[in-house]
């Protein structure tokens, strides 16, 4: 148990300053495939009211949809396509170790 609560103050120590980037990448990495608020939220660390407008400007940008029926929102194209974006400049600008010194 104590690892467990060891593990999470670290996770949240190394995500306190991240850019909206980075957290619209996290959101659409919850949403892949298929989730609801409640999930997105905790897999992105966020508070209802950041979600709430995270989850307003992807849907308008189009890079998620939320389908009624089932009261979920999905990562679109245009979305998987930011991600892989995104993935592709995170490998460009992260220093391969070794390389330098």
């Amino acid at each position: 148990m104590l690892a467990i609560f060891i593990m999470v103050i670290l996770l949240v120590i190394n995500m306190k300053y991240r850019s909206r980037t980075d957290i619209v990448s996290q959101i659409l990495e919850a949403a892949n495939g298929g989730a609801t608020k409640t999930k997105i939220m905790y897999k992105a660390y966020l508070s209802y009211a950041q979600l709430k407008e995270y989850l307003s400007v992807l849907v308008e940008n189009g890079l998620l949809e939320f389908e009624k029926g089932t009261q979920t929102y999905k990562t679109t194209s245009k979305g998987l396509q930011f991600l892989k974006t995104y993935s592709q400049i995170g490998g460009l600008i992260v220093p391969d170790s070794g390389t330098e010194k």
